[in-house]
């Protein structure tokens, strides 16, 4: 195990990243986690137990995990990044909050399929047996079925001895804003407050922004060299992160989105308006990340009116929340929908994303 200072400097030293003092004042607190985990011993289950599998009556006590709030782009990702590669032999799962809770849910229709009583103690012992560190990317919390399992499982996490360290842009009060029965989640959030040390990111650098600032985001045409430039963004905005895919759950269904990374995620034009998707489907991406990336925006006309229809509300979606998009399209903004009906409409989405291509998008007040 090392020390997430450690990494941090050696990358700093190394050209890799560029010393930013918030970052620096939060490198303590991580630090203190994995030096109170590796001094702490590690939870053991009696026999009995490891025997029905279930998981550990004793907790380690006295480590607190962590929650880091700030900003988008930040360097939030980057320093869970680094903390999931310190804990050494820890065993820690690094996961995007999102995805964690998909496989959550997963787990809980399968234990009521079983017939379980207690769908959650099960789920959350399986993953306690797993790793004795979670690291969540973008705690955010959108579902309610998500708002009313988390805090049961996240208590029997920490009576597992699981210490969880979270990043998000919200702080804890602000999570499940506005959410439907949000009396119910409220000590979750207390639970938070209680298990973990809450700190500020207080950066005045959107390293995000900084590096899309002045940099093109509509290639035209669709080609190969489009796709290239595009895969090099993601790159850049991700840290060579590999995609996973990942569900938004909305009014019962799921929209897709074949490639996720933190905040970044990246579809087809297919995908996205090809499929019978409506405004609170696009909401809810617009919701969910911070840059969208779209692959092969066709030529719009009477031929795929309805795609064209799905594409406007997409892009008004993305628009109100100052979504970063990054898209390859068969022409420019103006020309890509010149006739039939809808086309007059379309002057306004076309305006829009040129409005979108500028330097400053998405540091709006």
């Amino acid at each position: 195990m090392g020390k997430v200072s450690d990494l941090y400097r050696q990358r700093v030293a190394a050209g890799a990243l560029r010393a930013d003092p918030a970052q620096e004042a939060v490198l303590p607190h991580m630090d203190r986690v994995l030096d109170q985990m590796q001094a702490a011993p590690a939870p053991k289950r009696s026999a009995w137990r490891a025997f029905l599998g279930v998981g550990n009556p004793d907790p380690a006590p006295g480590t607190r995990g962590l929650y880091l709030w700030g900003g988008v782009g930040r360097g939030k990702s980057m320093l869970m990044d680094l903390m999931a590669e310190a804990a050494g032999d820890i065993p820690c799962r690094r996961v995007h909050f999102h995805a964690f809770m998909q496989d959550i849910q997963a787990g809980l229709d399968a234990a009521r399929k079983r017939g379980e009583q207690d769908t959650v103690r099960p789920v959350a012992e399986a993953v306690a047996r797993e790793a004795r560190l979670l690291c969540f990317d973008e705690m955010q919390i959108t579902d309610i079925a998500d708002a009313m399992i988390v805090g049961r499982l996240f208590q029997v996490l920490f009576d597992q001895g699981v210490v969880v360290v979270t990043t998000s842009n919200r702080v804890p009060e602000d999570l499940y804003k506005h959410g439907l029965n949000r009396q119910l989640f409220l000590p979750f959030i207390d639970l938070i407050r209680q298990r973990m040390e809450v700190v500020c990111l207080d950066s005045q650098t959107d390293y995000r922004q900084n590096r899309l600032s002045g940099g093109q985001v509509w290639f035209s045409p669709a080609n190969a060299d489009a796709k290239a430039a595009i895969d090099r963004q993601w790159s850049d905005l991700t840290g060579n992160a590999a995609p996973t895919p990942c569900r938004i759950e909305v009014k019962g269904r799921q929209v897709e989105l074949a490639a996720c990374a933190g905040r970044v995620a990246r579809s087809s034009f297919w995908d996205l308006c090809g499929r019978p998707l409506g405004p609170a489907d696009y909401l809810a991406v617009a919701d969910a990340v911070d840059v969208l990336m779209i692959d092969g925006v066709p030529r719009l006309s009477a031929s795929n009116y309805n795609e064209a229809k799905r594409f406007v509300t997409l892009i008004d979606a993305l628009y109100e929340a100052d979504v970063r998009l990054i898209a390859s399209a068969a022409d420019e903004p103006e020309q890509l929908y010149n006739e039939g009906e809808g086309s007059f409409e379309f002057e306004r989405t076309a305006s829009r994303l040129r409005e979108m291509q500028d330097a400053a998008w998405g540091a709006r007040d």
